[in-house]
């Protein structure tokens, strides 16, 4: 029986598919397949990483520093409640805070200091007081020593952010219930490691001090965004003033 015109177009279409044009179509197609979901998912690992950075650098200041300011306002609360003088603030060492620690040059207004350096702390957008591995020597006591601080640069409230534009013979100011501790800062350690407990050293022979004084040491990771290292600023004392009745900041923060 001879072919008909649609027999032979369907032979024809038929023997196209087992041709060596038909097979390269196909693994053509799969290697399209598979470049399309694979830049599919570095989009999604885009968007991915984008949202953990917009995560750990924004959202984590914004909620650090709503509770660092709850207990900020729990810490002058004690201190307007409390009416006994010779409590003073160091009567007040709670979770809530002792003080507030004010670097105009940081330009980050002021500091709810806590006890501790762990990350459960300083994760509230707080500045914490070392316990370990030198306990800081607290200025409230009256005694030599030095007040060792540490703060996060980035994320979680990142208070120490700005610590590069603090300068020689720039102001840090310690405030308590009673007293205000103006320091100067003297020497600065822009990179060492991480391991330098030296720095610490209730006299900081680092920074070139060799006698028994009142310090003030300011540690935080650097480079930004990094921890790779440490970030050192070390003030000492140069006077206290009392606090009046209107707690009139020192002339260092007007």
């Amino acid at each position: 029986m001879a072919a008909t015109a649609d027999d032979t177009e369907h032979e024809e279409w038929t023997a196209s598919d087992g041709s060596p044009d038909g097979g390269r179509r196909r693994g053509t197609g799969r290697i399209a397949l598979a470049v399309s979901f694979f830049g599919e998912l570095l989009i999604t690992s885009g968007l991915v990483l984008g949202l953990f950075v917009v995560y750990s650098l924004w959202w984590t200041n914004v909620v650090a520093d709503r509770k660092a300011d709850r207990q900020g306002d729990e810490v002058r609360d004690h201190w307007a409640q409390s009416q006994d003088p010779d409590t003073g603030p160091g009567a007040l060492d709670t979770k809530d805070g002792i003080g507030f620690l004010h670097v105009p040059s940081m330009k980050n207004g002021e500091v709810l200091v806590r006890k501790g350096t762990s990350t459960d702390v300083l994760n509230d957008g707080v500045a914490g007081y070392y316990t370990d591995p030198i306990k800081a020597a607290l200025p409230t006591t009256g005694k030599d020593g030095n007040f060792t601080l540490a703060a996060h640069r980035d994320g979680h409230g990142a208070k120490f952010h700005n610590i590069d534009k603090v300068a020689k013979g720039d102001a840090i100011v310690f405030e308590t219930r009673d007293k205000w501790y103006v320091y100067k800062v003297y020497d600065i350690l822009d990179e060492t490691s991480k391991f330098n407990v030296n720095v610490l050293a209730q006299v900081p022979k680092e920074s070139g001090r060799n006698k028994p004084g009142h310090y003030i040491t300011l540690t935080t990771c650097t480079p930004v965004y990094t921890s790779r290292y440490r970030y050192v600023v070390w003030g000492e004392l140069v006077r206290v003033d009392k606090v009046d009745s209107k707690r009139t900041p020192p002339k260092e923060l007007r």
